[in-house]
């Protein structure tokens, strides 16, 4: 048992360095059982207080095509808005189109969302514990994408998490509210599929940047 404990372990270490962010894809689909493999790891995530926030939408086929020209329309508002819903980060816009590409291009997207979100006005007149929790409800659901990440890279399955959503938060929204309603606060899309390319590892900070030991 202690052996195989050990595989195990190895093998989720290497899953973790070998991930890497794809963006080409093949059309070639994946199929339900990975992808429910893949969504089971998501629910297997710790959550704070057990609350499992999350949902999970599976987008594929025609409805995907619509998601994206969603995304593609609010994009093009976000550019020619007077007052952007994002204005401090326009400079990132190029890549959000980007995004709508590999999202278009991937087999299956995965928008993921806070079902407890109170929103992402922060005028919003929340109490204390209402901001940690929202905080804390975060945390849980972003450790769930990463379990989805890792369990695709097992199964040979490229992903992507993408952020890029909320250059057209409003416009998707929307959409979703009206394909399944009461599915929450969207934070984040994620795309699956067989890579087409196979990036090399970016640079990361080393362990000195980024960590301090006290005794």
């Amino acid at each position: 048992m202690e052996d195989g404990e050990k595989k195990v372990s190895v093998s989720a270490l290497k899953a973790i360095k070998d991930r890497r962010s794809i963006r080409k894809f093949k059309s070639e689909p994946i199929s339900e059982m990975d992808l429910h493999t893949i969504l089971e790891a998501g629910i297997a995530a710790p959550s704070s207080k057990n609350r499992q926030p999350w949902h999970f939408t599976v987008v594929r086929g025609e409805a995907k095509e619509e998601l994206t020209r969603v995304m593609e329309r609010g994009l093009n508002l976000e550019v020619k808005a007077h007052e952007p819903f994002l204005p401090d980060s326009m400079k990132y816009i190029n890549g959000a189109f980007t995004s709508v590409n590999v999202m278009r291009e991937a087999p299956v997207v995965v928008l993921v969302s806070n079902e407890r979100g109170k929103g992402i006005d922060f005028t919003d007149n929340l109490s204390v514990d209402e901001r940690v929790a929202e905080i804390c409800n975060v945390q849980s659901i972003a450790a769930a994408v990463e379990n989805m990440l890792l369990a695709a890279q097992e199964l040979g399955i490229g992903s992507l998490w993408i952020c890029d959503v909320f250059f057209a938060y409003p416009e998707i929204s929307e959409w979703l509210e009206k394909k399944n309603p009461g599915h929450g606060m969207l934070v984040a899309a994620l795309a699956f599929g067989y890579g087409e390319e196979a990036p090399r590892a970016r640079a990361r900070k080393t362990l000195h940047d980024v960590a301090t030991f006290i005794k």
